[in-house]
C-alpha cells in the first residue's frame, strides 16, 4: 500500500526479494489545465511489472475489504499510502502490517517528516520500520537507519536519500520477522512531536522571524510547496538562500547594525544575489522565481528586474 514517489523505491525492493500478490493505491487523480488523468506512481510500477492494482476511494469499503481478504496476504507493507487502515485490515495479514515511515521515531510522526525535520533545524533523520496499530505512527518499532542532514540539504533532495534507504531496511526487517528474531521497541509519547502536512500558506515568508528559521523554511519546502514573498504585487518563489551576519552584509552599503531596515526590506543588492533584512540576520537570496516566470539564479533575474536597496518584499502577498 503506497501512493507517491517515496513509495516506488519501496515496491521495487520487494517486487525483486517478495512476491507482491497486489498494489493498493489513491485513486488515479486529474492535474494540469487539461484535466489529464494521472496515475500514481506506485500504480505505474506495479503495472509495469504486471502486479494487480486496487484503488478504493475508502479502504473501509466492504467491497475492498472481501477483495483483500481473496489475496490472502502474509504482511500488508505501507509507505506513504494516504488512508488511516482500519482495524479489519490491520488484523488481516498473519505477519501484521507493516510501516516504512520516514523519521527517526518517535519523532516526527505525521504527515510531512522529510520537510519538518529540515524546517526545525534537525541534524539527522532517517527511516524508521514499525508495526502499525490504530494510533497514529504510534506502533513498536522494528528497524531504523539514520541519514545526517547536510547544510544545504532541501526537501526533494532528503525525500530521495530516505526513499532509497526504505527498499533495503524493509527486506531485512521482513526477513526478521520471517524468522521469528524482530524486535519490538515500543515508542516514548514524550519524545514524539508532530509532522503536520504541508499546504501552500506554510511557505508565505514572515520577515519578522529570523535569517537561519526563514532559511531552512525554503530548504524544506523546497520543491514543493515553496517558500514564496510578493514583489511588486507578484509572488517571488525562494529557492536557494543563505544565512548572513549583519555587519557582512551591511558593508555592502556601508551601514552599521543601528542602521539596519525593517524585516523584509532589501538591504543592499549585489551582481550575483540581493540581502533581505529579517527579524535577526539578513537573508542572502541567490535563485529566484518571480510569478510567470522561470527559476533563475538572481544574476539572470537582475538582468531584467532592476531591484533596489529599500524595496520591501511581502507588502502585498499574491
Amino acid at each position: 500500500m503506497g501512493t507517491p514517489d517515496f513509495a516506488v523505491p519501496v515496491l521495487e525492493a520487494l517486487i525483486k526479494a517478495q512476491q507482491v500478490v497486489g498494489v493498493v493505491t489513491q485513486p488515479d487523480k486529474k492535474k494540469g489545465r487539461g484535466k489529464a488523468v494521472q496515475f500514481p506512481p506506485v500504480k505505474e510500477t506495479a503495472l509495469a511489472h504486471g502486479i494487480p492494482v486496487y484503488q478504493p476511494v475508502r479502504v473501509r469499503e466492504e467491497a475492498f475489504l472481501a477483495q483483500l481478504k481473496d489475496l490472502a496476504p502474509d504482511v500488508i507493507v505501507v509507505a506513504a499510502f494516504g488512508q488511516i487502515l482500519p482495524e479489519a485490515i490491520l488484523n488481516l495479514p498473519p505477519y501484521g502490517c507493516i510501516n516504512v515511515h520516514a523519521s527517526l521515531l518517535p519523532k516526527y510522526r505525521g504527515a510531512a517528516p522529510i520537510q519538518w525535520a529540515i524546517i526545525d533545524g534537525e541534524k539527522e533523520t532517517g527511516v524508521t520500520i514499525m508495526y502499525m496499530e490504530k494510533g497514529l505512527d504510534t506502533g513498536d518499532m522494528i528497524k531504523k537507519a539514520t541519514v545526517a542532514i547536510d547544510p544545504k540539504e532541501t526537501g526533494e533532495s532528503l525525500h530521495d536519500k530516505l526513499a532509497a534507504l526504505g527498499g533495503p531496511l524493509l527486506l531485512e526487517a521482513l526477513a526478521d520477522l520471517e524468522a521469528g528474531r524482530a524486535c519490538r521497541e515500543s515508542q516514548k509519547d514524550e519524545d514524539s512531536c508532530y509532522a503536520g502536512m504541508l499546504t501552500k500558506d506554510l511557505g508565505r515568508i514572515d520577515w519578522t522571524r529570523d535569517a537561519a528559521s526563514i532559511e531552512r523554511l525554503v530548504r524544506g519546502l523546497n520543491s514543493w510547496p515553496s517558500a514564496y514573498t510578493s514583489l511588486g504585487g507578484k509572488t517571488l518563489k525562494l529557492w536557494d538562500t543563505d544565512v548572513v551576519e549583519d555587519q557582512e552584509a551591511a558593508g555592502l552599503q556601508g551601514q552599521t547594525p543601528e542602521d539596519k531596515p525593517a524585516p523584509g526590506t532589501v538591504a543592499a543588492v549585489s551582481k550575483k544575489a540581493f540581502y533581505v533584512q529579517t527579524g535577526h540576520g539578513l537573508l542572502k537570496v541567490n535563485e529566484v522565481q518571480l510569478q510567470g516566470k522561470k527559476r533563475m539564479a538572481v544574476s539572470a533575474f537582475l538582468l531584467g528586474y532592476k531591484l533596489e536597496p529599500g524595496t520591501v518584499l511581502g507588502l502585498a502577498e499574491a
